[in-house]
């Protein structure tokens, strides 16, 4: 495996196991240098969304970047407020104006938005139909969420995305998404930072020579899990890249996995504030 390694979605689309995230990327030079830097680097998927209000800059990235658009991946989603069938259609397009791209990679529906995700999963489903996006999605979904989306769906998700590193290793998530072929994928995956110095992390990194960072990305990757770090420093991008030269053993898989807390950097779905 290497940056250029791709998962399969379950409709065939391949997918970068690593990826940049650019959440909280202000829409301005810090976005466009941020993105133009990791592709150089050589990462080929990049996550925005139409919260994180840097659509925009992104697309000028890759714009500027003169990497042909069909080998990088984009990945964008709809904000609570601007859930629902019609709204959600509507709020495509804006953010297709925004990337100045006439499609994206894959759409996701940011949070399960009590009572709209399903309107909102129809509307992705048609604009999938339609191939304006080559896969769709969803972000933050839970067992719970995703079992009553099943119920009306014609179409699978062909992702997950949610907070996912070792002290939250949602395992009966990652269980129940392999089963449906749903890929999941991890935001948040260094979890800002909060327990590098962690003894477990701290003498793995010790043995391999790696960043606790690194090794994180690494068990994601091993738990076939799709990984976007963020970084805005070159040297920080090149490091969350570099993890393909090594290979956790079966028993330091386990030693990670039993950092789990069920502890979040970020809400929890079902006591996330909706009506904000």
């Amino acid at each position: 495996m290497n940056l250029e390694s791709k998962a399969t979605l379950h409709n065939g689309v391949k997918m970068p196991w690593v990826g940049l995230g650019v959440y909280k990327m202000k829409n301005d030079q810090e976005v466009v240098n941020a993105v133009k830097s990791a592709l150089e680097i050589g990462y080929r998927s990049i996550d925005t969304a139409q919260f994180y209000d840097n659509e925009e800059g992104v697309g000028q990235a890759i714009k500027e970047s003169g990497i042909p658009r069909e080998e990088i991946f984009v990945t964008t989603k709809i904000w609570n407020t601007h859930q629902g069938y019609d709204l959600t259609l509507k709020t495509f397009e804006k953010s297709l104006e925004k990337l100045g791209m006439d499609y994206v990679d894959l759409y996701l529906v940011h949070w399960p938005v009590p009572g709209k995700y399903k309107e909102t999963w129809k509307a992705l489903e048609h604009l999938y139909e339609q191939k304006k996006v080559r896969a769709i999605g969803v972000s933050n979904f839970l067992i719970h969420h995703l079992e009553d989306l099943f119920q009306e769906a014609e179409i699978k998700p062909m992702v997950n995305q949610v907070e996912f590193h070792p002290q939250l290793f949602q395992k009966d998530l990652l269980n129940f998404c392999n089963e449906h072929q749903i890929l999941l994928e991890a935001w948040s995956p260094l979890a800002r930072g909060k327990y590098f110095g962690d003894p477990v992390l701290q003498e793995l990194s010790q043995k391999y020579g790696k960043t606790p960072a690194q090794i994180m990305l690494r068990w994601d990757v091993q738990h076939g899990v799709v990984t976007i770090p963020k970084s805005t420093h070159v040297q920080r991008q090149k490091e969350n890249a570099d993890i393909f030269d090594f290979e956790l053993t079966e028993e330091e898989m386990k030693a990670l996995d039993g950092l789990n807390q069920d502890k979040r950097v970020g809400p929890h779905p079902d006591e996330f504030n909706y009506d904000v």
